[in-house]
């Protein structure tokens, strides 16, 4: 489970920016509320509030862009720079990330400091009784190298000092066989999110969703259950392989979806999903990412959360998380939103605050941290009348 994450000096935000899922005593014990492996409770779900370019699809990238250079930088082109932007004021300040996860029934620390060039600090740090190091990556300019020290990594001295300036020691290791490395780089994150912004619905992705359900009927049999509850005029969700031609002449196959749906005259009859509402496509597709989380314990990041989608349809999705039924593993979700209604079902610790001023630079905050705030306020009614900021000034 998601612990915290924090990072400075990316995109609008350029300031030590924390979000945490992390829950005190104080709270209240809710159906988002779930005890971790080590002991702490967190929140399974996390709402991202803000006005339109405030900063909130930046507020989760940096979760994003720790996840690909953990995994994925070692094919990164050897002089490459690193797929983030730095805050406009501070391009030649280093980035830093961290995040801190339960993972394997333990509590890990990842820390990175970097420039789009180099990486100038990676670590790693597992919790026993204290925090210890895994390994830890220091650049050192008096050498021109890397000072690397480990315990209980298991990679290569001679190998680990060749890895590359703009590549994880994790995902270098990964590609040598280091088992611990190569668990961490398999972790993988469900999200709408690509290093250019949110991916719009299209086709591509609709029929990417028809592939994944086809391989997997436990699933299926659960996105049909969801979809026809939502009452959006499904009873059953076909999925067909069809053939098509690439344009260079060759065929491929792949699974395309349709809707059935009754009739009065009784007769049910398959829509091509293309032809199927940008809601009921949005809900196809968003269920393709929340379920392998819901089924495996895994975190989904979904930016717009409530795009295409009613804002009735908000609660119901949510509620995935919190039942311990469709949620048996602690996955967590992540999101940005627009549905201001979200405040009147979420705890005040489990709403995040975006907000950027006249200078482009963006800044967060819980809910719960805004003095004087109390459990039984008509948070939607504050927030609307700009109490809590967060909100566009038109």
């Amino acid at each position: 489970m998601l612990h915290r994450y924090a990072f400075s000096n990316f995109q609008s935000f350029k300031e030590h920016t924390v979000v945490s899922l992390q829950q005190d005593a104080r709270v209240p014990a809710t159906g988002w509320s779930r005890t971790a492996a080590s002991g702490e409770r967190l929140s399974t779900v996390m709402a991202v509030v803000g006005a339109n370019a405030s900063g909130k699809t930046s507020l989760l990238k940096p979760l994003l862009f720790m996840q690909w250079f953990i995994s994925q930088s070692f094919a990164l082109g050897h002089d490459a720079e690193l797929p983030f932007v730095q805050h406009r004021d501070a391009p030649d300040t280093p980035s830093e990330f961290e995040v801190e996860v339960d993972f394997e029934g333990q509590l890990w620390r990842y820390a990175l400091r970097t420039t789009r060039k180099q990486v100038l600090h990676e670590s790693l740090y597992v919790k026993r009784e204290r925090m210890n190091y895994v390994f830890v990556r220091d650049w050192k300019a008096a050498t021109q190298s890397y000072d690397i020290k480990q315990k209980d990594f298991g990679f290569t001295p001679s190998e680990a000092r060749k890895v590359r300036p703009n590549a994880s020691l994790i995902a270098t290791a990964a590609q040598y066989g280091v088992p611990l490395a190569q668990r961490i780089a398999a972790v993988d994150i469900q999200s709408n999110l690509s290093q250019f912004g949110r991916v719009p619905l299209n086709v591509d992705l609709v029929i990417g969703a028809a592939g994944y359900f086809a391989v997997d009927e436990a699933q299926r049999k659960q996105m049909i259950k969801l979809l026809a509850g939502w009452d959006m005029g499904l009873h059953d969700v076909l999925l067909r392989e069809v053939e098509s031609v690439k344009p260079d002449g060759s065929k491929a196959k792949h699974w395309f979806p349709f809707g059935m749906h009754k009739s009065r005259s009784d007769t049910p009859f398959a829509l091509p999903f293309i032809d199927e509402s940008s809601g009921t496509q949005s809900a196809f597709v968003l269920l393709a990412r929340l379920l392998p989380a819901l089924q495996s314990g895994g975190l989904a990041v979904i930016d717009e959360f409530e795009n295409d989608l009613h804002p009735h349809m908000l609660e119901p999705i949510l509620d995935l998380f919190a039942n311990p039924a469709t949620n048996p593993h602690n996955a967590q979700l992540l999101f940005t939103c627009h549905a201001i209604e979200v405040l009147n079902v979420l705890h005040k610790s489990q709403v995040t605050l975006v907000e950027k001023d006249e200078c482009n630079e963006s800044s967060a905050w819980r809910l719960d941290s805004v003095q004087g705030i109390r459990s039984d306020d008509n948070f939607y009614a504050k927030y609307m009348a700009g109490a809590y900021g967060a909100v566009p000034q038109l």
